[in-house]
């Protein structure tokens, strides 16, 4: 196998591919090897909206280098889909350490965020990721619960007005 060049970029395939620009990454989907397309697959699971997947998919809109072009959109697809379930995961624990922190019952905390036992239920179990809205209610209240003053996302005082 030859080694992969560059033309006309100032750029090497010895460099991250996040240093690569476009014109390297078509390089490297059309003509380039397993080597380099799995230093792509790899740069795009480690950030999956980042720089890299988004010229992956710039590139696999006017080039569709055979067997190569499936493949990276399904681990462009694989890795976001696995970012959402963790993200969704995380966001399922902050929940259930809010509740917890609380001290409250989860039907009392679901009542005094303003919604049902069995909704708050969903967003524990990270069937369904609660509004960013309402996130900030279950910190400011898990906030209240632990005896602060004031909730941590309520605005100053002097910007309220009655």
């Amino acid at each position: 196998m030859t080694a992969l060049a560059f033309r006309n970029v100032d750029a090497s395939p010895d460099d991250p591919v996040a240093e690569w620009p476009v014109e390297g990454i078509q390089t490297a989907l059309e003509r380039g090897g397993l080597t380099y397309w799995r230093r792509l697959a790899e740069a795009i699971r480690a950030q999956p909206w980042g720089q890299v997947a988004r010229r992956v998919e710039e590139v696999l809109t006017y080039s569709r280098p055979y067997g190569v072009a499936d493949v990276m959109e399904r681990v462009v697809g694989e890795a976001r889909r696995a970012a959402e379930t963790n993200e969704r995961q995380a966001v399922a624990a902050e929940v259930r350490r809010l509740v917890d922190e609380s001290g409250l019952t989860r039907a009392d905390f679901a009542s005094r965020i303003g919604t049902s036992a069995s909704r708050l239920s969903t967003y524990v179990n990270g069937k369904v990721t609660p509004s960013a809205s309402l996130l900030l209610r279950m910190r400011g209240l898990a906030a209240e619960a632990e005896g602060a003053l004031e909730p941590r996302h309520a605005p100053p005082r002097d910007l309220i007005t009655i």
